[in-house]
């Protein structure tokens, strides 16, 4: 993809056509959005965004990548520090997803709908991105982790896959239709969840 007329622009106005971006798609999916509700949204013109993006399809793939890369570099930057406790570490990542999705608020709706994009012009790059972000984003919650601290009698890898399990629970649950609305509370809950699930497995 080649916009660099688009970074060459205020990064005031790139959040707008972002945030843009992110609720039009969300709410009516990839074919149904068009380039004019995303510029009328953004508060500038369809020639403009079709200047710095070329087709709804380049803006569309921008997208999905800054969900994968903006989370996953947040992820590097604080595992950075030294978290080696398993649940710190789930909890810092819990945190940062929350920290995106309040940025960005039509984030988890456009994340939604992606993920369920049918479309033939995206499905299948769509599915690639999600699939190799997926692969990273495992590799980074357990590499480097610290299983010593879990209590005897506990096998630690079961238990990591455990706790995996449940925060796929906890992403289903913010996927769901109605969840917007929901997000702190869902994340207070499973945050509660992590703490209970240390004090039974880790001394």
């Amino acid at each position: 993809m080649t916009m660099e007329n688009f970074f060459k622009i205020r990064a005031e106005k790139q959040d707008h056509i972002v945030k843009a971006g992110f609720m039009v798609f969300g709410k009516q999916g990839y074919r149904k959005a068009s380039i004019a509700d995303i510029a009328k949204a953004a508060g500038t013109t369809k020639g403009m965004i079709t200047y710095y993006f070329g087709s709804k399809k380049t803006l569309y793939m921008y997208l999905i990548e800054l969900c994968q890369t903006s989370l996953l570099q947040s992820v590097r930057e604080q595992l950075g520090s030294g978290v080696t406790d398993f649940f710190e570490r789930f909890k810092t990542i819990t945190n940062l997803q929350l920290d995106a999705l309040r940025k960005y608020p039509g984030l988890l709706g456009f994340a939604n709908s992606a993920y369920y994009e049918t479309d033939p012009e995206v499905v299948d790059d769509v599915k690639e991105i999600f699939a190799d972000g997926d692969s990273l984003f495992d590799r980074l919650l357990l590499e480097g982790i610290d299983l010593s601290g879990f209590k005897p009698g506990f096998d630690p890898g079961l238990i990591c896959k455990f706790i995996l399990w449940a925060g796929e629970g906890f992403a289903e649950e913010l996927f769901e239709k109605t969840a917007e609305d929901r997000i702190e509370a869902i994340a207070a809950d499973f945050l509660k969840c992590l703490d209970i699930m240390r004090r039974t497995f880790h001394n």
